[in-house]
């Protein structure tokens, strides 16, 4: 694949996340739970005819076994680290967020079916499987794991907006203004940047998307239902 048709393949594939991304934050709510999964679908099938394998993808059969090996120690090690840091008063804070104080049937479907299908299938099929096996078979890991976790990280300006007044940790540190505001999805941004570069290497170690994409989950929906319960725990 020449350069010009890698940057017409690349410019395709993030103007899709682009306008899902938009549609996610200013569509109707359950927006992502749909697009998620047909999107994830889109690109998968677009890869594929630009030529790349299921292995580029990260979607061998063959790596599936160290893949789950990977992802359940994933999992696991997300548990602990939630765990200490609930238990201890000055970490705390940082699970109150008000965007998740949810009942505990709420918090349980957002966990094990918006999360999972709204927000890791896509992520995880676009940046470690489309966007990095894109970039690695024409220029090589170093700038695969480089442009896809550089993409991860602007991915989360739009959905950080309100970090600084939904997480009282980060409100009482960077402040509830505009310029919180600023700092708060510079933060992200960079801090998603440099948790998409581990999910790279998880994804290149392991060989699967099922390593990153469980990490991924975990982050996200461990630390949602540790909120949710910490919330539902204040109330009783």
């Amino acid at each position: 694949m020449t350069s010009r048709r890698l940057f017409l393949v690349l410019g395709a594939v993030v103007a899709v996340l682009a306008t899902v991304n938009v549609a996610n934050k200013f569509g109707p709510h359950g927006t992502g739970l749909i697009a998620g999964p047909l999107v994830a679908l889109g690109l998968v099938l677009f890869a594929r005819r630009a030529g790349l394998t299921w292995h580029d993808l990260g979607l061998s059969r063959r790596t599936l076994l160290p893949g789950f090996k990977y992802a359940a120690a994933a999992v696991a090690a997300v548990a602990v680290v939630y765990a200490v840091g609930a238990a201890i008063p000055f970490t705390r804070p940082a699970f109150q967020d008000v965007r998740y104080h949810l009942h505990l049937s709420a918090a349980l479907l957002t966990a094990f079916v918006v999360v999972p299908f709204g927000t890791v299938l896509l992520e995880e099929v676009a940046f470690r499987g489309v966007l990095m096996g894109l970039v690695n078979r024409h220029r090589g890991a170093v700038w695969a794991s480089v442009t896809s976790s550089a993409l991860f990280g602007l991915w989360h300006i739009l959905p950080s907006l309100r970090l600084n007044s939904a997480n009282s940790a980060v409100g009482s540190i960077l402040g509830t203004g505009v310029t919180g505001q600023a700092l708060a999805v510079a933060g992200a941004v960079a801090f998603t940047a440099l948790a998409g570069l581990l999910l790279c290497e998880l994804r290149r170690r392991s060989g699967s998307l099922l390593a990153a994409a469980a990490l991924h989950w975990a982050t996200n929906g461990l630390g949602l239902l540790i909120t949710a319960g910490l919330a539902a725990a204040q109330l009783t």
